[in-house]
């Protein structure tokens, strides 16, 4: 397991958490949980820490925008979209394994609830070690050096024309591999130019970094490694590799 240790950056030494996690909130911490729960039974997760625990990599007034603008919105209108229809009786995994013939604002909103409930949890206030075990072997095996598979996912990220996202994915061989999907896209689409398990990924939709960034989408991309929830990625490799023995 990884050994977590306190960010040290004097930002973060806040008195208090500006947002609380309301007690009632459903969280949808497995994804593999959130993708074989049908759809009309989905309910908007929890963010994980609060707006200002990101700070200075990911400003609070980003986070809260984000969160409970961008995300409640996709939320709100994918259940819109599938609300009384034969959709809604669906998982997100059959959804998003017929996604090319799906409505553009079902699967818009679909991908867009999935992607930013996985992305959210793979950030955190604290900062781990470095991967390990046979996380860590996947990565050497693939990429050589921890850098190497930044820089590779870096350039993914910078590279995505427009809107979208960068992903590092578990395919069917239980490799690594790294991608990166246009809109609210992501590899579970039976469409995706690279298909597999999303396990890390960013959001390079300018409203995920444009308040402290602006134009400068490598300096975010850049201190989205200072957040990165390397236990929670882990785990994801870890469900992702047994799920695809059994």
């Amino acid at each position: 397991m990884l050994k977590k240790l306190k960010n040290k950056n004097p930002v973060n030494k806040v008195p208090k958490p500006m947002f609380i996690r309301p007690k009632e909130t459903t969280q949808l911490k497995s994804k593999k949980k959130m993708l074989d729960t049908r759809i009309k039974d989905l309910k908007f997760p929890n963010l994980p820490y609060g707006f200002n625990q990101l700070e200075p990599h990911i400003d609070a007034r980003t986070m809260e925008i984000h969160y409970t603008k961008h995300h409640r919105a996709y939320y709100d209108k994918f259940m819109a979209a599938v609300k009384n229809t034969e959709n809604e009786g669906s998982t997100l995994r059959e959804l998003f394994n017929r996604a090319s013939r799906l409505p553009a604002g079902v699967r818009n909103n679909g991908g867009g609830f999935y992607n930013h409930a996985l992305f959210w949890n793979v950030l955190s206030p604290e900062v781990d070690a470095q991967p390990s075990g046979k996380f860590a072997l996947a990565i050497r095996e693939t990429f050589g050096r921890l850098e190497d598979m930044q820089k590779q996912f870096n350039e993914a990220a910078a590279n995505r024309f427009g809107s979208g996202w960068a992903w590092l994915i578990v395919d069917a061989n239980k490799r690594l591999a790294i991608t990166s999907s246009p809109n609210q896209d992501n590899p579970w689409m039976d469409d995706a130019d690279i298909k597999g398990t999303p396990i890390l990924g960013i959001d390079v939709w300018e409203h995920a970094y444009y308040l402290k960034y602006q134009n400068r989408r490598p300096d975010y991309i850049n201190a989205f490694w200072n957040v990165v929830n390397w236990a929670a990625v882990e785990q994801n490799f870890y469900d992702t590799t047994k799920s695809l023995s059994d």
